[in-house]
């Protein structure tokens, strides 16, 4: 069975709302987007390249969709994105989405039936592992849902106090281990947790 990879960038305080661009998501007056750009530097640009580097397929929510069809077809052939460009442009790309027929960005499908059934038809599924970036809406239900294999965090020195957080109240339980680590000159730390079964508990007895 495949995996799903949930990569974000996000803050100490757990928001990963409008990280690349003022633009990018103002919901809810939000007005700190861009926050991840100050500390772009090569270290977190070769973690993106290394998430890139295995087979995958991209599972996205609509909102993200949207903004990705409207850029990624569309970068100039002498960009330093067109490699990127040219990857998430060829991978079947799967979108929670009602309007499937408005899904115009080549090897775009849209789920159908309910979405964490789709998923697990998805995962039982051969093929790539499903990479999804973004899409909080989705990415929370399927946490809710325990169906996330992976996190590949992004961690930024930043507290936002506001904005759309990755993790709810409504998420499953569970643990994770840490399997790689680095920090970046700009203190960002990347990381990678692989889902490693139930939380456990104990008690610190009283030592007299």
């Amino acid at each position: 069975m495949r995996k799903l990879i949930v990569a974000e960038h996000i803050s100490l305080d757990g928001i990963i709302q409008g990280p690349g661009s003022p633009k990018e998501d103002p919901s809810g007056d939000f007005r700190l987007g861009g926050w991840t750009v100050p500390y772009d530097d090569e270290a977190i640009g070769q973690a993106v390249q290394d998430q890139f580097s295995q087979p995958f397929e991209l599972l996205l929510g609509r909102r993200t969709y949207d903004i990705w069809a409207a850029y990624w077809p569309h970068v100039p052939a002498d960009s330093a994105s067109r490699g990127i460009a040219d990857l998430f442009n060829s991978v079947p790309k799967h979108v929670a989405t009602h309007r499937p027929d408005t899904l115009d960005w080549q090897n775009s499908h849209g789920l159908k039936g309910d979405l964490a059934g789709a998923i697990r038809a998805l995962k039982r599924k051969d093929g790539a592992n499903l990479l999804t970036w973004g899409s909080g809406d989705m990415v929370r239900q399927l946490l809710a849902a325990g169906l996330v294999d992976e996190l590949q965090l992004v961690i930024y020195p930043v507290v936002l106090a506001r904005g759309k957080r990755l993790f709810d109240d409504n998420a499953q339980a569970a643990a994770f281990t840490l399997a790689h680590s680095t920090s970046a000159a700009s203190g960002v730390l990347i990381t990678r947790y692989v889902l490693s079964g139930e939380v456990r508990t104990g008690t610190f007895e009283e030592v007299e």
